[in-house]
């Protein structure tokens, strides 16, 4: 466990950075259902869980803010024509969070193979991106002209 407190004394506008910090920090992650983060290309990522035995009906996928949120709960417990010896195959309720950067939008969903794949990319708005200013010479004189008023 690490003090954080001298961090908090010295930065200004970083509250949501210490927040996640601590969270981390605080707690074990829950690790079910399994999932990877992959980078696809510069700005495209792709999270895939692992959902066995839910069907995408079962699956809610909710982006609100920064936070992306991904539950799943069977509709209807199915009768088994037997009895389960072993019952590997959970089927249980849960929910995962994850924190998305800023101008990370979710592009969309899709279900194969019991695996959830969300597609995210990241756009940043023009007017945020770096920009080239050219720079002019300051030896050419500038003309005013100058107008009546009407």
């Amino acid at each position: 466990m690490f003090d954080l407190t001298p961090l908090y004394r010295s930065t200004v506008g970083f509250d949501r950075l210490a927040r996640m910090l601590d969270e981390a920090a605080a707690g074990e992650a829950p690790g079910y259902p399994p999932y990877n983060i992959e980078r696809i290309a510069e700005d495209e990522y792709r999270i895939t869980m692992a959902v066995a035995g839910f069907a995408p009906a079962d699956i809610a996928i909710e982006a609100k803010g920064n936070a992306l949120t991904v539950a799943g709960k069977k509709a209807e417990k199915t009768e088994s024509k037997g009895e389960f010896l072993h019952q590997g195959i959970a089927s249980r309720a849960f929910e995962r969070r994850f924190q998305l950067a800023d101008h990370v939008q979710v592009q969309g969903a899709s279900m194969e193979n019991g695996l959830l794949h969300i597609s995210l990319k990241r756009e940043v708005p023009e007017a945020l991106k770096p920009r080239t200013i050219p720079v002019v010479d300051g030896q050419s004189p500038k003309v005013i002209e100058a107008r009546k008023a009407a």
